[in-house]
């Protein structure tokens, strides 16, 4: 889980928004997250990046002039071959086809998973607006996720404000840890929503919360 905050961001002004909730994955290394090649969640962007998985899926090709160099150029003459590889591997082998999706998880389960996503989200949600001042605007949490299978799953967490304009919520690191604490575990983890996600092809959910909803109590207890 990659949490998205402006102060992660080697360029913030990378996100801009002009909708809400807004998908940020696609981007793949334009988003620049802070701490480069030292982070696993780089080396999972790189993934995102479709030209760098067409290198990889073309790797046969390199390995086979390496064994057989007698028949190097007519392997590097072999377009239509390329294309294949790369349809196969992007169609067989990081997507599902619909009937296989169908039976990834049970329609019951899937609801009690998006029902415990939204509660927590809403729950996330209060804690944030309890601690800040944000009359006249509406806060999303943006759970997105990859929509590659097969690997491991790539979720961007990211609180975004509607109100006189678009924004991406700069979060406080108790906010971050929050988040980090409270979304995922016990009976709803990446993996299980991941599931969810493939079955139903929608790899984007948010929740909203109207800051002015949040009672005195729990304002009170943001501040304690």
């Amino acid at each position: 889980m990659f949490i998205l905050t402006r102060s992660e961001l080697l360029n913030p002004k990378a996100i801009t928004m002009s909708s809400m909730p807004k998908r940020v994955l696609g981007r793949g290394l334009g988003i620049g997250v802070r701490g480069t090649v030292t982070r696993r969640v780089f080396w999972r962007l790189v993934l995102e990046v479709q030209f760098l998985r067409n290198l990889f899926a073309l790797t046969p090709f390199p390995v086979a002039m390496f064994i057989w160099p007698h028949l190097a150029l007519p392997i590097s003459q072999a377009p239509l071959l390329m294309f294949i590889l790369i349809w196969l591997f992007e169609s067989r082998v990081l997507s599902y086809r619909d009937a296989a999706r169908r039976g990834l998880i049970g329609e019951v389960e899937a609801a009690r998973g998006l029902d415990v996503l939204a509660v927590r989200s809403r729950e996330i949600l209060t804690r944030i607006a309890a601690r800040r001042d944000l009359a006249g605007s509406i806060l999303h949490l943006v759970v997105e996720q990859s929509d590659m299978a097969r690997v491991t799953p790539l979720t961007v967490v990211s609180v975004q404000v509607e109100g006189a304009r678009y924004q991406l919520l700069d979060l406080a690191d108790e906010e971050r840890a929050l988040i980090e604490a409270r979304l995922f575990g016990g009976e709803l983890d990446e993996r299980l929503l991941a599931r969810i996600n493939q079955a139903e092809k929608v790899f984007l959910r948010s929740a909203g919360l109207d800051p002015r909803s949040v009672s005195a109590h729990a304002r009170l207890a943001a501040m304690a």
